[in-house]
């Protein structure tokens, strides 16, 4: 990192725990990310390897049609999850950040180069706008939608700023919960690879991994 946690290419946390012999137990986990970074997926493997519950924060926040939920109904339905004691969830709006910043253990950051979070999100958004899969209760992106002013494209420049800065700040504040911050793909990998399946264990600090 810029300001000394962690690498440009590495893992890191914000006040050296993650190293190799020491291990952070958490069950309250936020992926966070710039847009088109993976952290949707990475929270299924995580899952997968934990037995936490995921929560998909689209899947909560937009209904059928691309249409999105009150941000009353969205900050309940957040609140609800936040409430119990094992979660994972893959996004956090500003509407409701707080909610879960009271409640998280560990937040885990993609903050990967602009160059690569764009190229993952243009490619991922061709392969949906060819294949029509769906994204989140039944919706499907479409090249109108790519190429208006709420486009997911448009949505990165706008957010990636303040993502970054937003990221970095928690992983430089040792009152903040846990910080792991992954710069690449490969960084990800190897943490991820870290993480016990028996049991949460999730800050191992690794050496970084050619992609």
């Amino acid at each position: 990192m810029d300001d000394g946690v962690g690498s440009s290419d590495g893992v890191g946390s914000s006040d050296g725990v993650g190293s190799s012999d020491r291990l952070l137990i958490c069950d309250r986990i936020l992926i966070y990310g710039v847009t088109g970074s993976g952290k949707t997926t990475l929270a299924q493997q995580l899952a997968g390897r934990t037995g936490l519950p995921w929560h998909s924060v689209d899947d909560l926040t937009w209904k059928p049609g691309w249409v999105s939920a009150p941000p009353d109904e969205q900050r309940r339905q957040i609140a609800s999850i936040c409430a119990g004691e094992r979660w994972i969830l893959d996004a956090a709006y500003t509407s409701w950040l707080d909610v879960v910043l009271d409640r998280v253990q560990l937040i885990v950051g993609l903050d990967y180069p602009r160059w690569r979070s764009l190229g993952r999100l243009a490619w991922r958004t061709l392969g949906r706008n060819l294949d029509h899969r769906p994204i989140c209760n039944g919706n499907t992106e479409s090249l109108r939608q790519t190429f208006s002013r709420d486009s997911i494209i448009v949505w990165h420049f706008k957010s990636f700023p303040r993502k970054r800065a937003r990221m970095r700040a928690w992983a430089a504040d040792p009152a903040g919960p846990e910080v792991v911050r992954l710069t690449s793909p490969s960084a990800a990998r190897s943490w991820l690879a870290s993480v016990g399946r028996s049991e949460p264990l999730l800050s191992r600090e690794l050496p970084e991994k050619e992609a």
